[in-house]
């Protein structure tokens, strides 16, 4: 980096300059407006500038006539004439307006000002031919261009490349730092590029790919001469940002693969089969069948599997799980399946024991409530080898319980486990196990090939064979009566009935509908029919107690909060209620929609709303009623909230794109992710002399980064 002592703040010489260069010694910053922007920006060198992009631009190599207005002109526009008159007219509570007529030969506008200062006045230049820039607003069938631009010089006026608007803020702009400001740093540092940047693509790969250059792709991202200029440098940035991000977990998978040994798998045994064809109890899906033999290629190699298994609400993860699980146990190795949750991992158990009910494979639970005496039995089993599956919630995880032969960890729902947390599972066996991460929330595909491009992902994107897909309507509270009516109907069908409210006591700033409160409702109106209640803060028996009763049957309608979303699974249910869903997420809504629709008959989810929505309650609650795709869902959902609180916000910078946009993109990141695959497994160090470049831009940039991966 540059010190004072080589770069003046009085004497800088641009051509000095260097990526890392500190802000201040730029022409026109100096060390107080530095600190500011770093302030309001986290901007501190050349390089953050440079990768400070154009929101848009605009176009002043046109002049438009007046007489050619359009009522529906959404971008700003460059007209030619003279302002013939100005007057200050009165508004509102002693406010002052500065007006003008302006006219070219085809028409009359006027221009506006809402704050001037009496020196404005006196400037604006009558009976003089000038430019105005702005945007155009009608009323009326008059236009006007308030806030203008004013240029007398026509030099200055029409400019021969597209003009960037960069992003701005009122503080910003109180300090002079404008889009004038942000444009004329920019142009001096990309007149530099030649000595700032080099090439860090390989010839080749820009060639087949159609990429330009580094150094005019940053030009005409922020001065680009045409549309068809940015559109080309656009698309080198993009490409760019995800083909680093790519290659630095491609080389993070390769260098996992290399040095973490796993047990091989190589046989598929009578475990297995026997279950597989005697006691399975329907057939797989194709996605079933292809996830598994993704499943089974990774096992039989003597390196660590390391797999998202990705699945819809009831698309049967679980059987996957539990195929996979007989495999390591014909090849003599015990599993375990760790879920966030007791109630979801009591559901996993109940599944999985009632599926091999007809076999002697010893399946076991352990969680937080398990008792003493039954957890001597588990820790004596495991060690022993006695115990084949053992399936619990952090419990699993303590010093205490060790195992015989642990060849198989699955993880549900990874994102709720910290990474201390997961180690200590690895570290459960002298040689790593193979890990199996499972998730039953969507997330956007685009999403998981960058995110989890350390993870090989498998998806199951289809559903089993016969169920019908499930009717969602979306009403207000006026409907409540009928709803209630229509509930009881499917009652008197022989159905059960989910009521789910997102509090459970009255809020004090929040008039929603909740749990205890309309419990007595629930109960007056369905006199003669079993209810029961659950929510969070019952105690895990007398969670396990209301479930069994509902699950059993003997409950007609459950009443819950969220704490259904994942772990209860009623095929009996048949009608979803979810009451004051503006409160839920597109995430939550969907997943909660999944506890009906797994039995044969038809299924109804009933959002009730108020009936003043946002607009993006409105989309969710649109999106939730047009779609059953998990997938689709999740789109819309990051459009809504963003990457970062899709993953957590642990994980929220890890997709900090300057320019790719992770859903309008998905094309480019799956050509990039190509792209990398195929360059490492061509030259797995980048040592070929082409990768000369690529090879000390990435070892440069990402070096002591912990999250990209290493060059040997």
């Amino acid at each position: 980096m540059l010190t004072k002592f080589a770069l003046s703040h009085e004497t800088s010489d641009q051509s000095l300059l260097t990526l890392e260069t500190s802000i201040e010694f730029l022409k026109g910053i100096g060390p107080e407006r530095a600190k500011f922007i770093k302030n309001v920006l986290g901007f501190t060198t050349v390089e953050d500038f440079l990768t400070f992009y154009p929101l848009r631009y605009i176009d002043k190599s046109i002049v438009h006539k007046i007489g050619n207005l359009k009522a529906d002109l959404e971008a700003e526009i460059q007209l030619k004439g003279r302002i013939t008159d100005i007057q200050e007219v009165a508004y509102g509570k002693g406010q002052k307006r500065l007006t003008a007529k302006f006219r070219d030969d085809s028409g009359t506008l006027e221009l506006v000002w809402f704050r001037y200062s009496k020196w404005m006045k006196e400037q604006i230049p009558l009976n003089q031919e000038i430019f105005v820039f702005g945007k155009i607003n009608e009323f009326n069938g008059l236009f006007s261009m308030p806030h203008p631009e004013i240029e007398v010089d026509e030099k200055k006026a029409l400019h021969g490349t597209l003009l960037p608007i960069y992003p701005g803020s009122e503080k910003l702009s109180k300090r002079g730092l404008n889009n004038k400001f942000f444009q004329t740093i920019t142009a001096d540092i990309v007149k530099n590029l030649p000595n700032l940047v080099s090439e860090n693509l390989p010839d080749s790969l820009m060639k087949s790919l159609n990429l330009i250059g580094r150094i005019p792709a940053l030009y005409n991202i922020h001065f680009p001469k045409d549309l068809v200029h940015f559109q080309h440098a656009e698309n080198r940035v993009k490409f760019e940002e995800a083909f680093f991000f790519q290659l630095g977990y491609g080389l993070k998978k390769q260098h996992h693969k290399a040095s973490v040994v796993g047990n091989p798998f190589p046989k598929i045994g009578e475990n297995f089969n026997q279950f597989y064809n005697n006691y399975i109890p329907f057939e797989l899906t194709n996605a079933q069948k292809r996830v598994l033999k993704e499943i089974r290629t990774d096992m039989k190699k003597p390196i660590q599997m390391n797999r998202l298994l990705q699945g819809d609400v009831g698309s049967g993860k679980t059987m996957v799980a539990l195929l996979s699980m007989l495999i390591a146990l014909d090849n003599n190795f015990q599993s375990c399946l760790m879920a966030p949750t007791e109630i979801l991992a009591q559901q996993h158990f109940n599944s999985i024991q009632e599926l091999l009910a007809q076999t002697n494979i010893k399946v076991r639970l352990l969680t937080g409530s398990t008792k003493t005496s039954d957890r001597k039995i588990i820790h004596q089993e495991l060690l022993s080898g006695e115990l084949s599956i053992l399936i619990g919630t952090h419990a699993v995880l303590e010093d205490i319980v060790q195992f015989k032969n642990l060849g198989l960890a699955i993880i549900d729902e990874q994102h709720r486990f910290g990474v201390a947390q997961r180690a200590k599972l690895w570290a459960k066996n002298k040689i790593a196990p193979h890990i199996l991460v499972m998730t039953a929330t969507p997330i956007p595909r685009t999403l998981a090939m960058s995110f989890y491009s350390d993870l090989d992902v498998s998806v199951i994107d289809e559903l089993p064979v016969g169920r019908k897909a499930i009717i969602t309507a979306h009403r207000r509270e006026k409907d409540r009566l009928t709803i209630f009516r229509f509930a009881k109907e499917e009652i008197e069908k022989g159905r059960q009935i989910y009521f789910v409210y997102p509090l459970i006591e009255e809020s004090e700033t929040l008039d929603y509908k909740n749990l205890l409160e309309n419990f007595d409702h629930i109960l007056e109106f369905y006199e003669g029919f079993n209810v029961t209640i659950l929510h969070g803060r019952m105690k895990p028996a007398e969670k396990e107690a209301a479930m069994q009763y509902f699950a059993s049957g003997k409950a007609h309608i459950m009443v819950a909060t969220t704490v259904i979303e994942v772990g209860v699974n009623v095929p009996n249910a048949s009608v979803m209620i979810i009451e004051s869903a503006e409160r839920f997420g597109l995430s939550q809504l969907h997943q909660l929609r999944g506890r009906v629709g797994r039995g044969a008959e038809q299924s109804y989810c009933i959002l009730v709303t108020s009936d003043k929505l946002s607009s993006d309650s409105r989309t969710r609650m649109k999106t939730m009623v047009e779609t059953n795709d998990g997938f689709k869902i999740s789109e819309v959902d990051m459009k809504l909230r963003g990457p970062g609180d899709i993953l957590g916000t642990q994980q929220s910078g890890v997709v900090d794109f300057k320019k790719l946009d992770l859903i309008a993109d998905g094309k480019i990141i799956k050509v990039a992710k190509g792209t990398v695959e195929k360059l490492l497994e061509n030259d797995p160090h980048l040592e070929h002399p082409d990768n000369f470049e690529l090879r000390t831009y990435y070892a440069k940039q990402y070096k002591g980064k912990n999250k990209w991966g290493r060059i040997s």
